[in-house]
């Protein structure tokens, strides 16, 4: 059973950068969720299961919190380009928590929200106590070699994790860089 202490959402939409009014308004939105890690102090457990289990259903959570935020500012889930996500394990934690948290089933809540996203949702990784943040990678959903979408969302919530915590967090974005102009190589 997932033991989630609190939910934090923040958006942030840019508007002008550079002195210039961007086109289209880029809006990011950060879901993160404190959980209790039900394997922490426990030196090197085998099984990771129970957090891999956790992570489907803290990931839905984050996923329609995500999504309701965007849908207050009159966006769509087919409107989001790009994501990311990240977690800080407390430190009675071990990294290897994260990354049970975030990879083997954290994608297809997400996916199922947004209605699709055929690339992988990268990810980042850490230890750390009460108040540590973390920048979440950013890249399109669908291909992470597009440019315009690659980018970064951080999260700190300052009474997390607490020891025995783990912060688990998902960005979703509506668009890339404002004025992005970095191009491929030819």
């Amino acid at each position: 059973m997932t033991t989630i202490r609190s939910i934090t959402v923040t958006t942030h939409e840019t508007l002008r950068e550079s002195g210039h009014d961007v086109a289209k308004p880029t809006i990011k939105v950060v879901a993160a969720a404190v959980i209790t890690n039900p394997l922490a102090g426990q030196a090197l457990a085998p099984d990771l299961a129970e957090l891999e289990a956790m992570s489907a259903d803290v990931s839905g959570i984050l996923a329609e919190r995500a999504i309701a935020a965007l849908g207050a500012l009159g966006v769509s889930p087919s409107d989001v380009h790009g994501y990311g996500k990240g977690a800080i394990v407390g430190t009675d934690g071990e990294l290897e928590h994260t990354a049970a948290v975030l990879h083997p089933r954290f994608g297809a809540p997400v996916r199922a929200a947004i209605g699709g996203g055929a690339d992988i949702i990268p990810g980042t990784k850490k230890v750390g106590p009460p108040g540590s943040s973390i920048t979440m990678p950013i890249s399109n959903k669908d291909d992470r070699w597009v440019f315009d979408d690659m980018d970064s969302a951080e999260v700190s919530i300052g009474d997390a994790p607490r020891a025995n915590e783990i912060v688990i967090a998902l960005v979703l974005s509506t668009g890339g860089r404002p004025h992005a102009r970095v191009k491929k190589p030819s």
